[in-house]
């Protein structure tokens, strides 16, 4: 069957419950649960592990809507007002507003890009603006006699990654979802049959409606095992946490907090923001694939003295000696071959199986817009909506069926000064 074809929903009577299944138990996967069931299906949401085991309860947390291209701008403002709304009703999740900026160092070619992309986001509503080094010295404590251009976005902030999981996860179980941590599960039915089915560590298979997988760097073998192939590619990632040097606030533990703006200095790579004991930092891409259940979960030396010079050229709360390190770990990031994630339905319409992965590395940071598209589009597909149709809430630009599944490509950066510029 064609993707131009729509499913048969006469299968599911007028007013009937739909039966979902979500498959990854991180920030996206908890959220579409959530959501799903919000909008009145019956849901049971797996993960092999606990809930935010996987790359969710590694990311860093950085959150911002400086984006300049117009699919990026409009998600990264849905998940900015999410988690804003969340901090005032979510129990156990907070949002802490902080400005970020962008810092281009002397030398480096992104620097002529740097006013042109600030010119689309403001086109799109972000307040953002650029800034001349001597200025943003003066707002804040900052090393930047080396940089060529900045550029600072207001409307940002950063939270705790693990405790968003946790607190959405708790609003699932309160929406009515079935949760089952500690479940690996399988993929059966390429269509012929008339459900998706799962199977989980019982063995005993189950059918659904629909099934959504959003399992990450395991994306790619679960749907494989299906018949089902997708150019989803597993590549490492570092972050630290650290204490700083004397003279900023102490922190609850006795330690001195970071209380400066997240930055990212884009020619080095590397980014920081706040923490409870002091500041978070990262960088460490490893633009290779990655082994999801045999990587190196520690953070590499070299990682780590990196990191830390950067911090004493950027910071001036990082004295001499450098930031006291407390933790170095690494996470894994999603590719795709064109940067943008899959987000829809894969196989043919009968298999009714939607995949939600390949962020490179932006996926904590959009998951409670792209949650809320999933359930969204799930449930516009079950009524028979099919993906390009003007009414579905599906984003073409994401539509998995772009790809054949067995392209080969390089993997690059997520996080860089060409990926936030668009064409």
């Amino acid at each position: 069957m064609s993707r131009d074809e729509s499913p048969d929903s006469a299968e599911r009577s007028a007013g009937a419950t739909p039966a979902v299944a979500v498959v990854g138990g991180g920030a996206v996967g908890v959220t579409a649960a959530a959501d799903l069931a919000a909008r009145g299906a019956d849901v049971t949401l797996y993960d092999r592990g606990d809930l935010g085991s996987g790359s969710s309860g590694r990311a860093a947390g950085v959150l911002y809507d400086a984006y300049a291209e117009d699919v990026d701008a409009a998600l990264a403002a849905r998940a900015m007002d999410r988690f804003r709304a969340f901090d005032r009703s979510l129990p156990g999740f907070s949002f802490t507003p902080c400005p970020y900026v962008i810092a281009v160092r002397e030398g480096d070619s992104d620097a002529e890009a740097v006013p042109a992309m600030v010119d689309r986001m403001r086109e799109h509503g972000r307040d953002v603006a650029v800034v001349d080094p001597e200025a943003l010295a003066e707002r804040f404590p900052l090393a930047t006699d080396d940089l060529a251009v900045a550029a600072v976005a207001e409307g940002a902030g950063w939270c705790d990654p693990a405790s968003y999981v946790a607190a959405t996860g708790e609003r699932a179980r309160r929406e009515g979802v079935a949760v089952e941590t500690d479940t690996p599960v399988s993929l059966a039915g390429d269509g012929t049959e008339p459900e998706p089915v799962v199977a989980g560590r019982s063995g005993n298979p189950r059918a659904f409606d629909a099934v959504v997988v959003a399992a990450g760097a395991h994306t790619a073998a679960l749907l494989g095992d299906a018949g089902i192939e997708v150019p989803v590619v597993p590549y490492r990632v570092q972050a630290l946490t650290a204490g700083v040097g004397a003279g900023g606030p102490e922190s609850a533990d006795g330690r001195t907090a970071y209380d400066g703006p997240m930055v990212y200095d884009a020619t080095a790579g590397a980014y920081v923001r706040p923490h409870p004991t002091g500041l978070l930092a990262g960088d460490g891409t490893e633009p290779v694939p990655a082994d999801p259940d045999g990587y190196d979960r520690t953070g590499d030396d070299w990682f780590v003295d990196s990191v830390s010079e950067t911090l004493r050229e950027r910071l001036d709360a990082v004295g001499s000696d450098g930031p006291d390190v407390e933790r170095a770990w690494a996470g894994l990031c999603t590719a795709t071959p064109d940067g943008d994630p899959l987000v829809g339905p894969v196989g043919g319409p009968a298999d009714r199986v939607f995949v939600a992965a390949g962020w490179q590395g932006h996926g904590f940071m959009r998951a409670p817009a792209i949650g809320e598209l999933v359930a969204e589009g799930v449930l516009a597909s079950l009524d028979g909506i099919d993906a390009g149709a003007p009414e579905s809430p599906w984003i073409d630009a994401f539509d998995p069926a772009r790809f054949d599944g067995d392209e080969a490509f390089e993997i690059a950066e997520g996080m860089s000064v060409e990926s936030r510029a668009g064409e």
